[in-house]
Parts: C-alpha cells; structure tokens; sequence
C-alpha cells in the first residue's frame, strides 16, 4: 500500500490493525498511549469497567490547552494521555484502517487519524477526565492539588513541566508518587474539603499529593479551581486552557500553606489480618515567608510543620468532594471520613 503521510505517524496507527491481529482471545478493550505516559492500571481498568465492552466505545481526553484541540480536534482523544477502544469498535476499525488511512494520509498525528477514522464509523469519543495530556508548561501542582473528580488514569509530558514535588528531580518526583499510588489509586489526587470553623482555616487535601491550609473560609467552589502556577502550551496564546484557573494572589488571606506528601504507611487490623487504615503524612517543602491573614481574628498556620492524614483502607468506590468539617482537640484537627492530624 502507498502512503505519502508522515511516516512514523502513519505506522502508529497501523499499530492498531497489527495488534488486533495478533493473539486476542478474550481481549475487551485496546489502549494506546504514548511512550513517555504514565497510566495508572488499576484505575484504568476501574474506568473501563463502567462501560458495556461489547459496545462501540472510543475511551479518552481532549488537551488541557486550547490551541492543542485547536491545532487537532476537540473531539480526540489524545494520544499522549492515552485512549482505549473496545473490542467491537477496534474490529470494525481495523478492518477499515487501510482506506481510512489513505483518505487522512496527509493528518499530522495518529490519534487525529485514527479519531478521523472512528468519526466515520458514527462513534464520538467518551470524555473520561482521568486521561491528562499535560499541554502545559511550568509547576502543574495547582492543578494536580484541584485534580477533577475522576480517577486518575494517566500523566503525560512530565519531562516538559517542574517535578511533581519540590526539592526533587523528576525521577524521584515519580518514584514518591508511586508510594501513595501502590497502596491506594483509587484516591490518588481525589480532593477532600475541610473546615476549622475555631480558627477559621479551610483545608484541601488532594489524598497522596499534598494539602493546602488557608487562613479565612474559601468555598468549595472556589477551592475545586485549579490555582494557576503553569503556563500555557504556546506562549501568548489566548484563551490559553481548556478549565477555569485562579491567578496566584499577593494577599496573604488567599495564599495556602502547602504542604507535601512525606510518607506512606498501612496500619493492621484486628490480629493483624488485613490493613486497617492507610496514613499519608504532607510535610512544608519550603517557607511560606508570608504575613498572617489577620482581619476577623483569623490563626495563623505557621506553626504547623506535619500533617497526617488517616484514611480507610478500603477503595475508594464513588469518587465525589468530600467536604467535612473540622474539629480542633488541642493540637489536633479531626476530619470525618479522614482524619488529620496536626503537630507543630
């Protein structure tokens, strides 16, 4: 077959074809995603699992940044953060890939080919948001400490944007994500909102990850949007993203705390039979070197140094908010379903 595409976009694609002629007996779904991506199995194949197999399902996640969907298609599902087909649909779709290659011969990318192909069949992509591109650029920790609520399922790009956690490179940025990760995806980055109505600190914890402590009463609302320490994909393009961002702030009320995971442990149940509890502890990475917020009589949070955070040992099954008040006992602050505990 004669092909004038770009050739190494083309041989991707046909990826699909040669894979679903190989050994598949019993085989539900096809992923495909790029080299330098990160997937989350577990969560991956939770994701899947909500859909019927037998039907024609095109699994995945536009980019964050708006000129990559612009340049591609809103309607993709990006290669970089990875796509799944299922078993109907890539039969279908392997079938007719050679023709469908030769009418998008001339697409830059195999996941616009193949989304190109797919559209022809009648089938649109399922937007799962656990699926991250990650076209950005800079410190995506606001963004990952806000993450949707989705199972996380895949991290791309992370050799274009700062390690994940401060005072790390990036290989050990992963490594250390992993630790949470082994224990438990299921809550990995899920967003947990509390209130210590005494002090008047609202907390937002993204399990695994990190917790953010400010020192007046932010809404939940307010606190599910990403803060915006990354830049965009293109430098000066506008409108730059693809979710709402709030801007890093000057006044010390709006400024969070941060605080970052430290360490995993799993404590035993009743004889030591199965794990009881899974606590994550989030330790200060570096100085706030910010004044107190003091209008309305508002604690300051400096004191804090650890933060450890209890939670079930069981899955997370429904990923939703949490939103939960907080109650200060001394130099500790409980949070239901989760507990916190803070030490100066």
């Amino acid at each position: 077959m004669s092909q004038k595409g770009v050739p190494y976009t083309i041989r991707i694609a046909r990826m699909i074809k040669e894979t679903f002629k190989a050994d598949n007996e019993g085989v539900r779904w096809y992923v495909m995603g790029d080299d330098d991506t990160v997937f989350f199995l577990e969560n991956l194949v939770d994701v899947l699992r909500k859909y019927d197999h037998n039907g024609y399902y095109y699994v995945g996640m536009n980019a964050e940044s708006i000129i990559s969907n612009t340049q591609f298609s809103f309607g993709m599902g990006f290669g970089g953060a990875g796509f799944a087909f299922s078993y109907p649909l890539a039969n279908i779709l392997a079938k007719n890939l050679d023709v469908c290659l030769k009418r998008y011969k001339d697409l830059h990318g195999s996941d616009y080919i193949l989304q190109s192909c797919v559209a022809d069949l009648g089938v649109s992509v399922t937007h799962v948001k656990g699926f991250h591109q990650i076209d950005l650029h800079g410190d995506i920790s606001g963004l990952l400490s806000a993450h949707p609520q989705a199972p996380l399922v895949s991290l791309h790009h992370l050799d274009m944007v700062e390690p994940l956690f401060p005072g790390m490179d990036r290989p050990q940025s992963l490594n250390h994500l992993m630790k949470p990760a082994k224990v438990d995806q299921s809550r990995l980055f899920q967003q947990s909102i509390c209130y210590n109505h005494p002090k008047n600190w609202s907390v937002s914890l993204s399990w695994g990850y990190s917790v953010h402590i400010y020192e007046k009463t932010m809404l939940p609302s307010l606190l599910q949007v990403p803060i915006q320490m990354f830049a965009e994909w293109r430098a000066g393009a506008r409108p730059a993203f693809m979710l709402n961002t709030r801007g890093l702030s000057k006044n010390p009320c709006d400024i969070p705390h941060y605080f970052y995971l430290d360490s995993v442990d799993e404590y035993p149940g009743d004889e030591g039979k199965q794990r009881q509890v899974v606590v994550t502890s989030y330790v200060r990475r570096f100085p706030r070197r910010q004044p107190p917020c003091v209008p309305g009589g508002n604690y300051s949070v400096n004191y804090v140094e650890k933060i450890l955070v209890i939670s079930p040992a069981t899955r997370l099954e429904t990923v939703s908010p949490v939103k939960c008040n907080v109650l200060l006992s001394a130099s500790h602050l409980t949070l239901h379903n989760s507990h916190c505990l803070f030490t100066g």
